[in-house]
């Protein structure tokens, strides 16, 4: 089967608050839905995060690339995107334009087989896996509300991050790690991302590592973006020095970036967002990279429900999967599905095992966030 189309579809409308400066427009528009076409007519569908004009730049150069290449081999033809893009733009916004093609072609592939991805990605290890709910920190009574809203929802694993921590004072910083876990309880995972890819982020190791002396006195699982994120070596050293786990990758694109994290194990945990790192197809050598020398992988997942779909499916064909990351209270995750992610009443996310991703869009809503774009 041969592929005969690529479509862009715009979300915007109901843009979630990031956190970063200056606020969030709700018509700001950063995710960018791609649905691939086979000639017979089945459709996969992959999300960047990325606006749709840079998407449809960045097709002005794929589309001669992909059109008419097998609907059944994602891996190679995504990786054909990427080296034919040598000249062109290796990495950024083409990176994310190929990101989300990828995740499609492996959706596409999937349906076409009645397979789900996670078995085409090698086999499933799991039926199920633990979400964090993925929150912004807030004044102390506000974060207080915010984590009881996470706890009725039934999540047994929270993650809080950038403001206003690490922007104030190290007393507020440790007046909001006090509130959050009398708030939660001793049973319950917290993890702290100070947004370090924050424009101009002020802070260096001797900074992060007093920090995360601080975060495990609260028994923080890790400590995100402590620092810029091409900071490899302050990485490396904060590393060395820490208490509790270190994380980032999540601004990464291509796997040669998270090379020297990986083989240096210069961090615990790497981060790539498949919306913006190569997709499911570079997810996979990344995770695998990462296994061999006992880097652990959660997938950055701040971006919609087909990156959510697809986290979940690359967890599933891992082996030291632990959680997905899940941020709540956000259109472009729980409405834009025929059938919406549930949390069980263990803590657990179960992952689909239809064919491909297994998740159908709600068009109704897509229609809704994609009007005017």
């Amino acid at each position: 089967m041969k592929i005969t189309s690529v479509r862009t579809i715009a979300l915007g409308g109901a843009t979630h608050d990031h956190g970063w400066p200056g606020g969030t427009d709700p018509n700001v528009q950063y995710n960018t839905l791609v649905e691939v076409v086979g000639e017979d007519g089945f459709v996969g569908i992959g999300s960047c995060y990325t606006t749709r004009a840079l998407v449809e730049g960045a097709l002005q150069l794929l589309r001669e690339h992909l059109l008419g290449e097998s609907a059944l081999e994602p891996d190679r033809v995504s990786e054909k995107l990427r080296q034919s893009m040598f000249w062109l733009g290796r990495g950024g916004s083409v990176e994310h334009a190929i990101s989300g093609i990828d995740i499609a072609l492996w959706d596409l592939c999937g349906k076409v087989l009645g397979q789900s991805v996670a078995r085409l990605l090698g086999g499933s290890y799991r039926t199920k896996i633990k979400p964090y709910a993925s929150i912004l920190f807030d004044d102390p009574p506000v974060l207080r509300e915010k984590l009881q809203e996470q706890l009725a929802r039934g999540f047994r694993a929270i993650k809080m991050g950038w403001r206003p921590f690490g922007r104030v004072s190290r007393k507020l910083d440790e007046q909001l790690m006090e509130t959050a876990r009398e708030t939660v309880g001793e049973d319950v995972e917290l993890m702290v991302d100070a947004g370090g890819s924050e424009q101009f982020w002020p802070h260096n190791v001797g900074w992060a590592r007093e920090t995360a002396r601080m975060l495990a006195d609260y028994q923080t699982t890790w400590f995100e973006e402590a620092l810029r994120p091409d900071d490899f070596a302050g990485f490396a050293e904060l590393k060395r020095n820490s208490p509790v786990l270190i994380a980032t990758g999540e601004v990464l694109t291509r796997r040669q970036a998270f090379q020297p994290l990986i083989d240096e194990r210069a961090v615990d945990i790497i981060q790539p967002d498949l919306t913006k790192c190569g997709g499911l197809s570079e997810g996979r050598k990344l995770a695998w990279a990462a296994f061999d020398r006992g880097v652990l992988l959660v997938p950055h997942g701040w971006n919609t429900a087909v990156g959510v779909a697809a986290d979940l499916a690359l967890s599933a064909a891992m082996p030291v999967a632990r959680w997905v990351e899940y941020q709540t209270g956000v259109p472009y995750i729980e409405e834009i599905l025929e059938q919406p992610f549930a949390i069980g009443a263990d803590g657990m996310l179960e992952i689909p095992t239809g064919p491909g991703l297994g998740i159908a869009l709600n068009r109704e809503a897509i229609e809704r966030f994609a009007a005017g774009k």
